[in-house]
């Protein structure tokens, strides 16, 4: 006798699929809570607080060889074809990134459900030539440490309607272990098992839900999609700075649990866009953000509540240097607020206007760019302020001074990113603000061939 769905189900995990589904196919209402309870880990929080600074974990190595690509066309699996022609024909390709979404309490919940709904809601009524094919996670998808019975609440249920890929590279809340942690529930194993299958299947962690695990290589990889090429680094569990390699210099390895991996892999595909003269935009994501703001010496204040990781910039430097090829953008999160840098690298005698992207306020929390001190109320910085101060012994040679071109430390929100042949262009929206394009709080266009900024 033939099972019923309901008895198939019940089988999970097994890979009762043969191709990814991403959504429940019908539109489910928003849960009204935490189907598992989570508990407040300030405690923890402050019994862990040195390991937080100084407990890296090592970097699963990617499937496949370090110039290898995760294609669109792999993600969505016997339909890949169709969809790479859609996007083809409409001659641009859009997507969604977010980053900091994991709501880890109650309080929290409704926020993520606001930027779940929203990017969800895009995807339902654009136009097809306007809607985005997938959605890129930079990071912190579950709180407050990649628990795996937390991803049904934090993951799953959230984003439940949600029509298309989501890809993630992990962030510190989806990798740092918590001493004790039984190696069967180690958060990148968690990670791997939901990001990183061999095959679609529906994860114990889904529930009763049928969003299929994401096929991607690694917890570190490349995606070509048509017009765009992301390349995903894992930034590590640290809470400051973000560590993609051992950081060996004169043969000492400051970090020695993590192998260098990613810089060969990260060599290796800036190598192939070199041989290839591929000319489609190159974006670079990654969880902890090379520059986040933070008052000059002078200013009132302290900066909020994460740093910049301009040692890891450096490296990144260094091999695009090595190269011949910069990014056309840089992708992060990791800050709960959004912030927007212009940086121009003198490269190959030339200048490129790079845009800097922190986008950490996908629902966990939103906090404020500067911290006051003794009570007092501390001055928010301008648009467009110099703070090349935060550009600190470059590896590459600057042009103008870095400059803050805008931010938002109030409102959660997401990016929406369109390409095309000619252009780049990554707009910030601020959920709950109304339908698209009223929610649109700032955009920046740069133009693919010499990585100019183009007014908008």
């Amino acid at each position: 006798m033939a099972k019923s769905a309901r008895q198939r189900n019940s089988n999970l995990p097994q890979p009762i699929f043969h191709e990814p589904v991403f959504s429940e196919g019908s539109f489910v209402i928003d849960p009204t809570g935490f189907a598992t309870q989570h508990p407040s880990d300030s405690r923890l929080y402050q019994q862990l607080a040195n390991r937080l600074t100084k407990d890296v974990v090592a970097v699963p190595k990617m499937r496949g060889q370090p110039d290898s690509l995760f294609t669109l066309a792999d993600a969505y699996g016997p339909h890949g074809a169709q969809v790479v022609d859609i996007i083809e024909q409409a001659g641009r390709i859009v997507f969604h990134a977010i980053g900091d979404s994991g709501a880890s309490n109650s309080r929290k919940y409704g926020n993520e459900i606001t930027v779940a709904d929203q990017v969800t809601a895009d995807c339902l009524s654009a136009e097809s030539n306007d809607r985005p094919a997938f959605l890129f996670h930079l990071g912190d998808v579950v709180y407050d440490f990649g628990e795996p019975e937390y991803y049904y609440d934090q993951f799953y249920e959230p984003f439940r309607n949600y029509p298309a890929p989501i890809l993630a590279i992990p962030g510190n809340h989806d990798s740092f272990v918590v001493p004790g942690t039984p190696a069967a529930k180690l958060p990148l194993t968690t990670f791997a098992r939901n990001f990183c299958a061999t095959a679609p299947a529906i994860t114990p962690e889904a529930r009763s839900l049928h969003r299929t695990a994401m096929t991607q290589p690694g917890v570190y990889f490349a995606f070509d999609a048509p017009f765009v090429r992301i390349i995903g680094l894992f930034s590590n569990a640290l809470e400051d700075p973000g560590v993609i390699s051992s950081d060996t210099v004169k043969g000492k390895k400051r970090w020695p649990k993590v192998e260098d991996y990613q810089l060969a892999f990260l060599t290796a595909q800036l190598k192939k866009i070199k041989d290839e003269h591929y000319s489609g935009a190159v974006l670079l994501a990654v969880h902890h953000p090379p520059f986040s703001y933070s008052p000059s010496s002078h200013a009132g204040g302290s900066g909020g509540n994460h740093g910049s990781s301009t040692d890891m910039l450096r490296q990144i430097d260094a091999i695009c240097q090595e190269a011949g090829v910069y990014p056309h953008a840089f992708l992060s999160a990791h800050a709960h607020n959004y912030q927007r840098y212009t940086r121009t690298v003198r490269f190959e005698g030339q200048d490129y206007d790079v845009p800097f992207i922190v986008c950490g306020d996908g629902g966990h929390n939103v906090n404020t760019l500067v911290r006051g001190r003794q009570g007092q109320v501390p001055p928010e910085p301008g648009n467009g302020v110099d703070v090349g101060y935060l550009d600190s012994n470059p590896a590459i040679q600057i042009g103008t001074p870095l400059l803050l071109e805008k931010h938002d430390d109030t409102k959660y929100g997401y990016l929406r990113v369109s390409v095309d042949a000619e252009q780049l262009r990554i707009g910030f929206h601020q959920a709950g603000s109304g339908s698209l394009p009223q929610s649109r709080f700032d955009m920046v266009t740069v133009q693919l061939s010499d990585h100019t900024m183009v007014a908008n």
